[in-house]
């Protein structure tokens, strides 16, 4: 997985990294800043979770 491909999930789900930044505590400009450079395995796992996290909550709104 790929950090493109994190962006691509989380555009095809609806979700902006402005609302993954904030659920993961931290500014939408660090989130930036990240995603500039590959992440861990462990973190990609760990936005696409809270992309489908965010992404069923939208749904049932």
């Amino acid at each position: 997985m790929t950090n493109k491909s994190i962006r691509e999930y989380a555009k095809k789900k609806g979700v902006y990294l402005w609302q993954i930044a904030k659920e993961m505590g931290i500014s939408e400009p660090t989130m930036t800043r990240r995603m500039r450079s590959e992440l861990s395995e462990q973190e990609q796992e760990n936005i696409m979770s809270i992309i489908k996290k965010l992404s069923e909550q939208e749904k049932t709104a």
